[in-house]
């Protein structure tokens, strides 16, 4: 079975962005004009942090795009070929990103910032959520942070996943209270627990045995590592045009993962955004959201009577998308897709569905429950973890009854 999914290998670098692609031009003027308008905008109608937050977003998406650094394909690789690469990178980044957020959560604030953790309960409303989130992103093809990112580039298909998305995640707000209802453990923070210097060591050791498993996996199937190829086109030009090694981009997300908990005094957040984009929309249609449980809790009531842009979750995921098509035009490689076979089209509004329905139930997605609650210190990210991976395997088995068979289909790669 997992011979007839996989397709045929790929040679080293094969999956990444062809350099030296002249750069599509006008695509780029328009998304650069676009980030500065933006920015300008959000400082106008909220304050400079918020604009801040907006840029930060900006180069989340450029960073993800140039390094084509998804979860969902890192995810399937492992399964199907056995290939550990970008789950490699993925725990590098949560551990860098940890050694900084860990010490500045236990401080707890940064001058007159408070500084507050991605931190959530642990129970059986993150365990199916998780769940039926992994199964979602290979059926979608693409996690939270690879929706935005190839939306961004120009897939119509991710497009379809991110509106379904929403709607998952709208869905998921009216069932949270029943969900938090269910059995639980109060949100743990290691550091809390164990203590910072415990929970760092903890954290780092349990990151370098997931990543040393991979390394295990692959050597026994290959008989040897994946190299990460270097940078690619003549002197620095990469850095504008890509591509990115994985391991830089991964660099460059921990950097900016940490920016954001200084700037927004949370972490790096995406899926929240979502259920309000979506509460909104049902409100001007007539829907009364706002008479549901969850959106008369004080700080979604208040999220719901103001502006988006006031959102600091909704603004970076604004950013991220034109930094993600910024990158893409800069690279030559800006190509809206409309092409859109039916079996393809219901696996992204199906995927869509399950990932916004359990993001919610779990209190984020591979960003803001697995990324940075891992890096918060808290328990829960690792619950995820393990039950989003399970139902990512899963899902891989679905993939082949939507006409997804295959690596190489993966929109989160663009190449």
């Amino acid at each position: 079975m997992l011979r007839r999914l996989a397709a045929a290998p790929l040679p080293a670098g094969a999956d990444r962005i062809v350099p030296g692609v002249p750069a599509d031009r006008s695509p780029a003027a328009v998304a650069g004009a676009f980030l500065v308008a933006g920015f300008a905008a959000i400082w106008l109608a909220v304050d400079l942090r918020q604009a801040s937050l907006f840029v930060i977003g900006g180069g989340l998406g450029a960073a993800l795009y140039h390094g084509a650094f998804g979860f969902t394909g890192a995810w399937r690789r492992m399964v199907v070929e056995r290939r550990g690469r970008g789950m490699r990178a993925q725990m590098l980044m949560i551990a860098l990103a940890g050694l900084a957020m860990m010490p500045l959560l236990a401080a707890g604030s940064l001058g007159d910032q408070p500084l507050v953790g991605a931190i959530a309960p642990v129970g059986v409303s993150v365990l199916v959520g998780a769940a039926i989130f992994g199964f979602g992103m290979q059926l979608g093809g693409g996690c939270g942070s690879g929706t935005l990112f190839t939306v961004g580039g120009g897939s119509a298909r991710m497009l379809v996943t991110l509106v379904f998305f929403i709607v998952g995640a709208v869905i998921g707000t009216a069932h949270l209270p029943f969900w938090l209802d269910q059995p639980a453990l109060a949100p743990v923070s290691l550091g809390t627990a164990l203590g910072l210097p415990a929970a760092i060591a903890l954290s780092l050791a349990a990151l370098g045995a997931v990543a040393l498993l991979t390394a295990f996996i692959e050597r026994r199937a290959h008989g040897g590592l994946e190299a990460d190829p270097g940078p690619s086109g003549p002197g620095w030009q990469w850095l504008v045009s890509g591509p990115w090694p994985l391991v830089g981009a991964g660099l460059v997300l921990a950097l900016l993962n940490v920016a954001t908990l200084l700037v927004a005094g949370h972490p790096w957040s995406i899926t929240y955004g979502f259920g309000l984009w979506g509460a909104k929309a049902a409100l001007a249609i007539g829907v009364p959201v706002q008479t549901w449980e969850f959106w008369t809790w004080p700080a979604q009531s208040e999220a719901l009577s103001r502006s988006v842009l006031a959102d600091s979750v909704s603004v970076m995921n604004f950013g991220l998308i034109l930094g993600a098509a910024l990158a893409a035009a800069l690279a030559g490689r800006f190509a809206p897709r409309a092409a859109l076979p039916l079996g393809s089209l219901i696996a992204a509004i199906m995927g869509g569905l399950l990932m916004g329905y359990g993001a919610r139930l779990s209190f984020g997605c591979n960003i803001g429950a697995l990324f940075s609650g891992i890096a918060s210190g808290s328990l829960h990210g690792w619950l995820w973890f393990a039950a989003a991976f399970a139902g990512s395997a899963a899902g891989v088995f679905a993939r082949p009854f939507f006409g997804l068979d295959g690596y190489r289909r993966d929109p989160e790669r663009p190449a």
